[in-house]
């Protein structure tokens, strides 16, 4: 199993003149340290006008500036919203970023959120899968292809050789974001690896390990032409502390990362620059949906930690993404909770990577018949709640569709 830490630069009010300063200055240092510490991956969000919940609008900016601070860490797009970019400079920026780390990016590609992000760049909540899917026959090509024209519903533009090309061939690995689980399973079709969230149990990332991979397999239905990237990574709140209840009392950043979420998901962007997410959060503590957040994540002492991930071990997730820069959890208490963690957990973890490999392979190779596992049970991650379980692309055209219906009856 592979690590990687994740980062959605949440900065809770009130906010001072260096705020945002030390918050990224922090999280450099952080990669940095996680680096020398042998992590394998540095995920890195991207998204717009989410005041407290994500202060990271322009990731290749960030992650240029981590790429020469770190040697070994792989620096991923988790993910470069593909519905707020125009196609031509995803590739140059990606590129140009693959470039000055010496390949070591990985292009995870994303949706956006809903119309707190998408209506500002003047586009429909309902087109954002199609619009998606577009965007990605489009950017892809441009990667090694010298001349590349394109005519589509969303994109149109005409011959150009978008420069510089990358420094992987053909291009860095490809991930989609997969805020609603059933995207694993497109995932596999699409040969894409599949960036998630922490399962309800173990069960249910078995059974969607499974799904993936027989899709991957036997469904597979490529957007364009690309080497496959079969990974399945799931993100989890974190903190690793000498005991349980210290971990606990310093995790109050992923329950506020669980709250943020919720309070975007049911009102969206309601008041620009007079909200307080930090403020509204208090109330919500101590209730039981913050007891259930506490429960979901990779929170305790080593001991604790170990024993949640051997289970998730045992159902083939190749890659663990840990959450740890959230709320206002301190930059000495996330230090200390990658130098533990890394000290005592992960290196029997990483001892088990090429028996893992070496399972994938024949996985691969059809040498190993994946049980297909009935996933309907399992259509929810741990982290959430009525608020913020996504809806399928085409729930969403069928709900939008019956609004305007509903709007003109009116």
């Amino acid at each position: 199993m592979k690590f990687g830490i994740f980062y959605e630069h949440q900065l809770p009010r009130p906010w001072g003149s260096s705020s945002e300063y030390q918050l990224l200055q922090d999280s450099l240092t952080q990669i940095e340290l996680a680096d020398r510490l042998g992590y394998d991956y540095a995920w890195e969000v991207e998204h717009h006008f989410l005041e407290e919940y994500s202060h990271s609008s322009a990731p290749e900016v960030f992650l240029g500036a981590a790429s020469q601070r770190t040697k070994n860490i792989r620096l991923g797009h988790g993910v470069i919203q593909l519905t707020t970019n125009q196609p031509h400079r995803v590739a140059e920026k990606v590129s140009t970023l693959d470039l000055l780390s010496g390949g070591r990016v990985e292009l995870g590609m994303g949706e956006a959120a809903g119309p707190a992000e998408l209506h500002p760049f003047n586009i429909k909540v309902r087109d954002k899968r199609d619009r998606w899917e577009e965007a990605v026959k489009a950017i892809v090509p441009m990667f090694t292809r010298e001349s590349w024209e394109f005519h589509g519903r969303y994109y149109d533009f005409e011959a150009r050789n978008v420069i510089p090309k990358p420094f992987q061939k053909p291009h860095p690995p490809l991930w989609v974001a997969c805020s609603n689980i059933q995207t694993i399973g497109k995932a596999g079709e699409w040969g894409m690896g599949a960036l998630g969230f922490t399962f309800v149990t173990p069960e249910a990332a078995r059974a969607w390990v499974h799904k993936y991979y027989n899709n991957l397999l036997n469904n597979q239905n490529k957007l364009t032409d690309y080497p496959s990237n079969p990974n399945v990574a799931m993100v989890s709140g974190f903190m690793c502390a000498p005991t349980d209840a210290e971990a606990e009392a310093k995790a109050a950043g992923w329950t506020f990362f669980i709250f943020a979420l919720s309070y975007y998901g049911r009102k969206g962007v309601d008041a620009p620059g007079t909200s307080d997410l930090w403020k509204e959060y208090q109330s919500w503590k101590g209730g039981p949906e913050e007891k259930k957040a506490l429960e979901s994540g990779l929170i305790g002492s080593p001991e604790t930690i170990r024993r949640k991930l051997r289970q998730f071990q045992q159902s083939r997730v190749d890659q663990v993404i840990l959450l740890n820069q959230a709320g206002k959890t301190s930059h000495q208490d996330i230090c200390d909770s990658l130098e533990l963690f890394a000290r005592e957990v992960m290196p029997e973890f990483h001892a088990a990577e090429a028996e893992h490999v070496a399972w994938k392979q024949k996985v691969l190779a059809r040498e190993i018949v994946l049980e297909d596992l009935d996933v309907k049970p399992y259509d929810i991650y741990s982290h959430q709640n009525e608020h913020i379980v996504r809806l399928t692309p085409d729930q969403l055209k069928a709900k939008m569709a019956e609004k305007e219906a509903a709007a003109k009856r009116g």
